[in-house]
């Protein structure tokens, strides 16, 4: 039969390098102390890290640089989401970064949230902090979809052309496309007819 720590580990390889989790996040399977000791244990056999207070991550490694890579912010911030019962949405100009359409180099991601305003200190001298910010906001079921509409909201239309669309592009996963185009249909005009360009299965810009 499999430990409680192999249970633990095994939830946490199936959802792919890069994510990130809190204890609660197996509360549905195990005991508090069981996933407490399991995480205890994973993270001092170097399977699991911690990236902050109660917060892990499964890390990214990279084999060129033979290191493990800073935590994947979008993980962290949702995880904190569960964690602490918010809604959250990402900020623009931090979507710009993940996105990689800035080259301004961030200690500090900003997500908008309907909680209070926190910041929290990660690994890496990286931080995150979350604003306070009304509900109308914060609508989207997918994560990609926030950092689509909310980069191209913080670049503006004129500023939004076949370079920018191609980078987008690059970064969202072909088998997300109908999602993202279903949940933002609402967005303004402009916006959507650029979101339509970049979910183009057969794009060869």
């Amino acid at each position: 039969m499999k430990s409680i720590e192999d249970k633990v580990l095994s939830r946490i390889y199936g959802r792919g390098k890069g994510y990130a989790f809190f204890s609660n996040d197996f509360i549905d399977e195990f005991s508090q102390n069981s996933i407490d000791k399991a995480l205890s244990t994973l993270t001092k056999k170097s399977k699991i890290r911690r990236v902050a207070r109660g917060i892990y991550d499964y890390p990214k490694y990279s084999k060129l640089l033979e290191k493990q890579l800073s935590p994947d912010i979008e993980q962290i911030s949702r995880a904190y989401a569960r964690k602490l019962n918010w809604k959250i949405e990402v900020s623009g100009d931090t979507a710009l970064n993940i996105l990689g359409l800035s080259t301004q180099v961030v200690g500090k991601y900003i997500y908008l949230s309907n909680g209070p305003n926190k910041s929290y200190k990660l690994l890496n001298n990286m931080s995150v902090e979350f604003k306070k910010s009304s509900l109308k906001n914060i609508g989207f079921k997918h994560k990609e979809s926030s950092l689509i509409v909310q980069a191209l909201k913080t670049l503006g239309k004129d500023r939004v052309d076949s370079e920018i669309i191609k980078k987008i592009r690059k970064e969202i996963e072909p088998s997300k496309y109908s999602k993202i185009l279903n949940d933002t249909k609402s967005s303004t005009v402009w916006i959507y007819e650029t979101i339509k360009k970049i979910c183009k299965a057969d794009a060869n810009e």
